[in-house]
């Protein structure tokens, strides 16, 4: 079976490695354009196109699908199946409907559920305690079609969203292996979502990821966690960008929220509710990452100080 894979960045990247070394025929991969990438801005490939090239397949790289040039691609490539990984691209519906076998897309939550961008990093966000990986098949509308299979899996308290997606993208290439060889032997099964249970959420920006100390520690928590490691939760003080890479839910307080309530061996800040948070580590503006008891010995914050005042 001809397999066009289409993906773009390292948790896409996980799928292809295995349809590779399981032997798929892979007749070509669609990633995203290259894009400048560290201080100096350098023209970089995504991590899909660089696998794909380390291993003999073609690559293209359409900026979109609306001149046509990329679905002639398609159809010279002649795939049966279309596979796509977290590619970042709609795809119109004479390419959906091209592939004899259709094509089928690896989303990470548990559809309806988080349809849309960054469903890993909401679902950390909101608080959730699972989530998963969802085989579906594509038709027009965004994370909508007949779900083929789901596999679910617990989130950890102190989980991050990077330790998250990697965990996920490996249970979605094992479950897109699962479903292309029930796809092939035609037992694959096809369940119509529930609409009305549909969830959306929107891609991250970093504006996001400033922490809002009026809410709960346990919301805050997930903040941090769900942003790590980008954008990265941040708060200003003295006027400068402070990351938090970890916190932890502390206790409670009668103190405003965003008063610095510990400034010793420990950064305690009050939240809403009557709760407060412990700012474990940071990457302070201009500075290396550090415990934030290192942050303190070189910069006073004193005790009654109120983040965002």
């Amino acid at each position: 079976m001809k397999i066009l894979f289409m993906g773009t960045p390292d948790y896409a990247a996980v799928t292809l490695d295995r349809l590779i070394k399981a032997g798929h025929n892979i007749c070509g991969v669609f990633a995203q354009p290259d894009k400048p990438f560290g201080r100096k801005r350098v023209l970089t490939p995504p991590p899909v196109k660089q696998l794909a090239q380390e291993n003999g397949i073609s690559v293209y790289q359409p900026e979109s699908f609306k001149d046509g040039s990329a679905f002639e691609i398609i159809k010279e490539l002649a795939p049966e199946l279309i596979v796509v990984v977290a590619y970042g691209k709609i795809l119109p519906r004479e390419v959906l409907d091209f592939p004899r076998l259709g094509c089928i897309n690896a989303h990470a939550s548990l559809l309806p559920k988080y349809r849309g961008a960054a469903p890993i990093q909401w679902a950390i966000i909101n608080g959730e305690e699972k989530t998963g990986v969802t085989i579906q098949y594509m038709d027009s509308g965004i994370d909508t079609g007949d779900i083929i299979e789901a596999v679910e899996t617990k989130i950890g308290a102190d989980e991050t969203a990077e330790e998250l997606f990697e965990r996920l993208s490996l249970i979605s290439a094992d479950l897109t292996l699962k479903v292309i060889d029930d796809i092939t032997e035609g037992k694959a099964s096809r369940t119509p979502q529930n609409h009305k249970e549909a969830t959306h959420v929107a891609i991250i920006k970093k504006e996001m990821a400033q922490i809002d100390f009026s809410k709960t520690a346990s919301e805050v928590h997930n903040a941090v966690r769900g942003f790590y490691s980008w954008p990265c939760a941040f708060f200003f003080l003295n006027g400068k960008r402070i990351k938090v890479t970890k916190a932890k839910v502390y206790g409670s307080t009668n103190e405003k929220s965003g008063t610095v309530i510990d400034n010793t061996d420990k950064f305690i800040i009050a939240c809403g509710n009557g709760t407060a948070i412990e700012i474990v580590s940071v990457i302070p503006e201009g500075a290396k990452p550090m415990s934030a008891a290192s942050m303190l010995k070189g910069n006073s914050v004193p005790i009654g100080t109120v983040i965002g005042e």
